[in-house]
């Protein structure tokens, strides 16, 4: 598991003063690389083996609302690695707190640069293999 911390800026949020939906899978995607990096690795390193990772699903569920400023951790970990997909989970929780504002998760294939799916290399399930 990897912990990423982001503070809320006010261009993250809505009308109503909270952080806007979508924004989540923008922390989703923060914690994903660090993984990457703390691991070992980088997307970047997977993309220049011909190699990338696309969405391919993504769910939210959201308990309580962050604000301007909030700081978050975003805690992401791999749950599934399997023949040409792998599979992150999230939860997103107030520093302040501890109140867990969301849960997540997203899906992701292996494909090659022509978008045909592939097995996922050894180095990449070693690098990212669930902890």
């Amino acid at each position: 598991m990897v912990e990423a911390r982001v503070r809320v800026i006010y261009g993250d949020t809505d009308q109503m003063g909270v952080v806007y939906y979508a924004n989540y899978f923008r922390y989703f995607e923060l914690a994903r690389s660090d993984y990457f990096r703390a691991s070992g690795g980088s997307y970047r390193e997977v993309e220049k083996e011909g190699r990338m990772l696309p969405v391919v699903e993504a769910s939210c569920h959201y308990r309580a609302p962050a604000r301007y400023d909030d700081v978050l951790v975003v805690r992401a970990e791999v749950t599934e690695v399997r023949g040409a997909s792998l599979t992150f989970t999230y939860e997103v929780r107030r520093e302040s707190d501890g109140e867990v504002l969301c849960t997540g998760l997203t899906r992701h294939a292996c494909v090659r640069r022509d978008g045909r799916p592939t097995r996922i290399p050894d180095e990449i399930v070693k690098l990212l293999a669930p902890r």
